[in-house]
């Protein structure tokens, strides 16, 4: 059997909007840019705009917070996916399938196109038992369990893997059996094109900000309680919090607010688009993370530093070695060590103005995606070489 060799790379992501997924979009804009050919199949958003790379997108199912009303969620974008998927190769066949998870259900989605010759790549962002235990606990119970199945079979189905830090391709290829070759480290960071300018320090009070989806594993409880205690416990009123985003934890969070009387101190604007969120960060002091994911590395401490914004954080492995000097570290849920991590920065601009410059020197000298697209590229020039259309090459 032969088939015809193709230039066509399709990019599937579970549940979210190319508006929204900032790693798709690099991802898509660089392969285009390499001179293949690139479909995106996601859920529907007014932004789903890419010069040179066609969209395909679904209504999106409405926000799941109980155990079925998820199971409603994703296994309505997995049934649109699936169509569009097919509708695609039906129309204009694929060379390489690469699914975004979490949670990992596309290995389902993918597998039929492995057996017609299609490769497979497996983009691994985050690990979802570890995201199941931080949102509803039962590590070990059934749930667990058959995350951990689906994880490890779409590891094993997959060609090749990404995965954004070395704390997750030691995941990879630890629970899922593969060798360090099969699995490629593609960092998140910003594009080069969006380091601000170095910013003047200013004195008196300070603005802190956070941006992000905002879902159970982010803590932003521990931000509001740590918030609460610089308040009304160190007596920082010159100090406002900007929550920016929107998700399932955002009425728990502005209940939160309320009861710990912050309403003067801290405002969630909601979804902001791109502009939107680097006004504020423009403006702002001060970014924060409470995460307390040991193996994630978070996409807002880059835009922080991006935006010459020194950052406080829980000290875990990825945040500090994605961060390093741009920053200070509190013990990790430690909400009054936070606290006083924003108490001394807020309070010092040009501690604050040496450390943003520290973050920004690690963006364009390490991070930025223009760093990280040339290992991205390299295993699509593996996977799927750049031949002149219409070579025939063995299946």
């Amino acid at each position: 059997m032969r088939r015809r060799a193709s230039r066509h790379v399709l990019l599937v992501v579970e549940n979210v909007s190319l508006a929204r997924d900032h790693r798709l979009r690099k991802q898509a804009s660089s392969l285009h840019a390499a001179g293949y050919e690139v479909t995106v199949i996601c859920r529907r958003d007014p932004g789903n705009v890419l010069p040179g790379v066609r969209v395909l997108d679904y209504p999106a199912p409405p926000d799941g917070r109980s155990h079925l009303a998820f199971l409603r969620e994703y296994g309505w974008s997995w049934l649109m996916a699936a169509a569009l998927t097919w509708r695609v190769w039906l129309t204009r066949p694929f060379g390489v399938i690469q699914v975004s998870g979490t949670p990992d259900i596309y290995f389902t989605l993918a597998a039929p196109f492995r057996l017609l010759g299609v490769t497979v790549v497996q983009d691994q962002r985050d690990l979802s038992p570890e995201v199941y235990v931080a949102r509803y606990g039962g590590a070990g119970g059934l749930v667990h369990r058959l995350l951990l199945a689906c994880e490890r079979t779409s590891f094993r189905l997959a060609d090749r893997v990404v995965t954004v830090n070395e704390t997750l391709r030691a995941v990879v290829t630890g629970r899922g059996g593969l060798s360090d070759e099969d699995v490629t480290v593609v960092g998140n960071g910003p594009r080069l094109e969006r380091v601000t300018p170095a910013r003047e320090p200013r004195p008196g009070g300070a603005t802190c900000c956070w941006v992000g989806l905002m879902g159970p594993q982010d803590r932003l409880d521990l931000l509001v309680e740590a918030l609460a205690r610089l308040v009304h416990e160190r007596g920082r009123t010159d100090v406002r919090a900007v929550l920016i985003g929107d998700g399932e934890s955002r009425p728990d969070t502005e209940a939160l607010v309320e009861r710990l009387g912050l309403r003067d101190h801290v405002e969630l604007t909601g979804w902001l688009d791109e502009a939107g969120v680097f006004t504020h960060l423009a403006a702002a002091d001060l970014g924060l993370e409470p995460n307390m994911g040991p193996e994630v590395s978070p996409v807002k401490v880059m835009e922080y530093m991006a935006s010459g914004l020194p950052f406080v954080a829980f000290d875990l492995r990825e945040t500090r070695a994605l961060g390093g000097d741009g920053g200070r570290y509190a013990t990790p849920g430690d909400v009054a060590a936070f606290a006083a991590a924003i108490d001394e920065l807020t309070r010092d601009p040009g501690l604050r103005a040496r450390l943003g410059a520290a973050g920004q020197q690690r963006v364009r000298e390490h991070i930025a995606w223009e760093h990280q697209e040339a290992a991205y590229l390299r295993l699509f020039a593996d996977l799927l070489p750049l031949r002149p259309a219409g070579v025939e090459v063995p299946a």
